[in-house]
């Protein structure tokens, strides 16, 4: 048991040093703190990002009172592929990426259960040339990376044979760095702008679980999750330079001077979930879930710009899963879970009097893999985010997302004969 420890702790301390990868192309994280990652697993993708189901043997990254339906120690991890196509009313471009999505470890401890996760939470990534405006003998170009993540430590308790409750203690990290760089016709030297943020912070996230049977084959879920507002302490840095941009694009800098800023606070906002669902253990599963963060209080991190609006944002998510027969030893086939789900989020971004919304459908198979219930996940996805009028640029994205569970006994008794 030691030794396996020693292996997940080995494996948060590679995922922590990695934390730099960009996991968009979108535009769209250019305000704010970018494109909220999904929190979840591979299973979940597979419906809609539904996270209104738990069970013994899989891991819910969703609800911290899951971990209390665990009978087995469960480890999961997962990544997942992106293929983005940009379009406006005059252009079009393609981009993809690939990230880690999620490593996380649950085990049940008698009425209790526990879990270590580490995941990211934001991500930003994007490359501008916007039409300002201005007169043609000046150009701006903008880029963005970087993201937040996310390491959390849940504690879940079975209050009765029906009701869970548990609590995520999560800790932010993780930095945004943006680069604006202008140039304007018949001068040599350009102006280059670059302004980073360090996020670092605590905040944490309740749930419930309540399960009934409405009939003997027929059983009933509901959940709940919040997450009140925190504040996460932000470190800034600005450095203003003068720079000559070579023919292949790198950056010659003629003149740096570091610019002091004060650090600042950036206000989380506080998110409620509310799910419900019914189905058939080991057989089918059916569910929807309301999710409601107050962005509307949130404030925007380092631009000032008249056309950006925050509003609250919500999530509408609805999906199941199927499974022919869990059993059978005759049947590969049956044993297969088939997942279907679709999603319709309003962002809460408002871009010159346009909602950015954003849905997406969704199926996945979950493949048996190996004794004590350990399977690979394998989920699809295509989705739109925004749209082409005023200006504004449509998004259609195609993810691929690949997840491994496996199940182990942790704390069994020695028995000698």
């Amino acid at each position: 048991m030691i030794k396996r420890f020693v292996v997940i702790v080995a494996l948060l301390g590679i995922v922590l040093t990695a934390n730099a990868q960009e996991g968009t192309s979108s535009p769209y994280s250019f305000y704010g703190i970018g494109l909220t990652k999904f929190r979840g697993t591979a299973e979940q993708r597979g419906m809609a990002g539904l996270g209104a189901y738990s069970d013994s043997i899989h891991i819910n990254l969703q609800n911290p009172a899951s971990f209390a339906k665990l009978r087995l120690t469960a480890y999961s991890v997962g990544a997942s592929h992106q293929s983005l196509s940009l379009e406006d009313a005059n252009a079009s471009e393609s981009a993809s990426h690939t990230t880690f999505d999620y490593l996380a470890l649950g085990f049940p401890a008698g009425r209790l259960g526990f879990g270590l996760s580490v995941y990211p939470s934001t991500t930003v990534g994007y490359n501008i040339k916007p039409d300002n405006g201005e007169s043609l003998s000046s150009s701006d170009q903008f880029t963005g990376r970087g993201g937040l993540n996310k390491v959390a430590l849940s504690t879940a308790y079975k209050v009765t044979d029906n009701f869970n409750i548990g609590v995520d203690f999560q800790y932010n990290f993780g930095n945004i760095q943006n680069k604006s760089i202008r140039f304007q016709d018949d001068i040599q030297f350009g102006t280059r702008e670059i302004n980073r943020s360090d996020f670092l912070g605590f905040s944490f996230k309740v749930g419930a679980i309540y399960d009934t049977k409405l009939t003997e084959n027929l059983d009933l879920t509901a959940t709940a999750t919040y997450m009140p507002s925190t504040t996460i302490n932000v470190e800034n840095f600005r450095e203003l330079a003068t720079v000559i941009v070579g023919n292949s694009g790198q950056e010659l800098v003629a003149d740096r001077q570091d610019i002091e800023l004060e650090d600042s606070d950036f206000k989380n906002p506080s998110e409620i979930s509310l799910g419900l669902g019914i189905g058939k253990a080991n057989k089918w599963y059916a569910g929807l879930e309301y999710v409601n963060s107050q962005k509307s209080n949130f404030n925007n991190r380092s631009f000032n710009n008249e056309d950006v609006i925050f509003d609250d944002a919500s999530k509408f998510k609805v999906g199941g899963f199927y499974i022919p027969k869990y059993n059978d030893l005759t049947s590969y086939l049956n044993r297969i879970v088939y997942r279907l789900g679709a999603r319709y989020e309003e962002t809460g971004l408002n871009l010159r009097g346009e909602d950015i919304n954003e849905f997406g459908i969704s199926f996945g198979v979950g493949i048996p893999a190996g004794r004590l219930f350990t399977n690979a996940n394998l989920s699809f996805e295509y989705g739109q985010r925004g749209t082409t009028d005023a200006g504004l640029i449509k998004e259609s994205f195609y993810n691929i997302i690949i997840g491994l569970s496996l199940n182990d006994k942790w704390f069994e008794k020695t028995k000698f004969n």
